[in-house]
């Protein structure tokens, strides 16, 4: 394999505490060095990084592809390359596709068509009930055995407590890892947007702060009984943060993380007309951003997710309410978490723990650093580059976000995964 030298770049690897102004050293898809040259290393390629930081490349936590079932809204092939322009080199599928993610066979379909896209770190999330449907759980150990790295019933409503303390009894028997989206389905019903002022004030149907932190509460005493390992996904709202706090301060064994866009807007910023702004959990009230940014400053919040959505134009056609829900924000990670890093909520480095070391980590994964002998996985960008969110610059398939026709501050050059080039920003613009 081609060895590469990455040079003059700013390397921040938060998972080594590095953040130095130095080379990277690749060489047989693995990092070989960093900082210091390594003995008789023989360079077939150079990338100057200068006035760009070097850092591992992004984990995602929730990404999805719309394939296999949905493919007027996307494919693996499109949404991979998306994520290589964002500098994402490992994502999370979840189990919502058609059919579900709820045998080996699925499994192996997703990861034959990664393969052929060129993509090959699509992990898959397993169904936690067969079809999804609550009710009658799933072999959750062949899963594991197929290749899956986590149970989920993604947006689907269990049947019962029961349902979801045995699932999490069989998890911790193969610890496996549980991930579980807060929502009480009763008290949400056909909600669409926060239950506050706008929602009142435009007539549409309001989803509580309370459907989310009962099922939290209740999913996090279930998780102490059986001592299940617990991710809690796409967290909105204050309560949520303060449960988790509590969580972790007594011992338990939990992390979570929080959608990119729930850090930038709130309900006062949603456009009544625009279902871009229509999104599950909805957008809460700017003290619920406040504890969502402080959360992840002082680390009850582990990780930040696109919570990549994909939509052709049908999807988001029609009355707010009657439209699906879900933003494509592959492409807006980056410099979205580096607006929030640049107002000064957290540190870059932070940041990029929070994308990378973070995620890696709760996913047992070997990687989200730049450790040699780890995969070069390998993120090269440039923060203050700008650039306009069109058709020129966009790569998903779907157009659905609220940031399009906006200029956006910080942009991927150059993506690695295991030492081979998947993106470079002059090839592909």
């Amino acid at each position: 394999m081609t060895r590469i030298l990455i040079k003059n770049g700013r390397i921040i690897d938060p998972a080594n505490g590095i953040d130095a102004v130095g080379s990277l050293y690749i060489g047989d898809g693995k990092i070989v060095s960093v900082i210091s040259a390594p003995a008789d290393f023989q360079v077939d390629q150079v990338i100057d990084a200068e006035g760009q930081i070097v850092c591992p490349g992004f984990v995602d936590l929730s990404a999805r592809l719309r394939e296999p079932g949905h493919g007027q809204k996307g494919s693996i092939l499109s949404e991979t390359l998306a994520a290589a322009s964002a500098g994402v080199t490992s994502l999370c599928l979840p189990p919502d596709t058609k059919p579900c993610i709820d045998s080996p066979a699925v499994v192996e379909y997703i990861k034959d068509k990664a393969e052929n896209a060129g993509y090959p770190k699509v992990y898959t999330i397993g169904a936690l009930t067969q079809r999804l449907d609550g009710n009658e759980l799933s072999a959750m150990f062949a899963l594991k055995q197929a290749g899956c790295i986590a149970v989920s019933n993604a947006r689907a409503p269990l049947g019962n407590l029961l349902i979801l303390r045995r699932a999490m009894e069989y998890a911790s028997t193969h610890d496996l890892l549980l991930m579980y989206r807060a929502n009480e389905a009763s008290l949400s019903g056909a909600g669409c947007a926060h239950e506050g002022a706008v929602a009142s004030r435009y007539g549409l149907p309001g989803i509580p702060e309370a459907a989310e932190s009962i099922a939290l509460a209740q999913a996090l005493e279930l998780a102490q009984l059986t001592g299940c390992r617990i991710h809690i996904s796409q967290i909105s709202c204050k309560q949520s943060v303060i449960k988790i706090q509590q969580a972790k301060k007594y011992g338990l064994n939990v992390t979570a993380d929080v959608a990119i866009h729930q850090l930038h807007l709130t309900e006062n910023d949603i456009e009544p007309f625009d279902s871009n702004y229509h999104v599950i959990p909805p957008l809460r009230g700017e003290v619920d951003r406040q504890y969502l940014r402080d959360g992840l400053a002082n680390g009850t919040i582990d990780a930040i997710c696109s919570d990549h959505q994909p939509h052709d134009l049908d999807a988001k056609l029609g009355a707010f309410p009657e439209t699906e829900p879900g933003v494509a924000s592959l492409e807006t990670l980056l410099p979205l978490t580096l607006k929030l890093a640049q107002q000064h909520r957290i540190s870059l480095s932070q940041a990029m723990a929070a994308l990378t070391q973070k995620p890696a980590s709760i996913l047992g994964l070997s990687g989200g650093a730049l450790t040699p002998g780890y995969s070069a996985d390998v993120c090269i960008f440039d923060p203050e580059m700008s650039w306009r969110v069109d058709r020129q610059n966009w790569r998903s398939a779907g157009h659905n976000t609220p940031y399009w026709g906006q200029s956006l501050r910080g942009r991927v050059t150059n993506t690695l995964q295991a030492g081979r080039i998947i993106y470079t920003l002059q090839e592909s613009s």
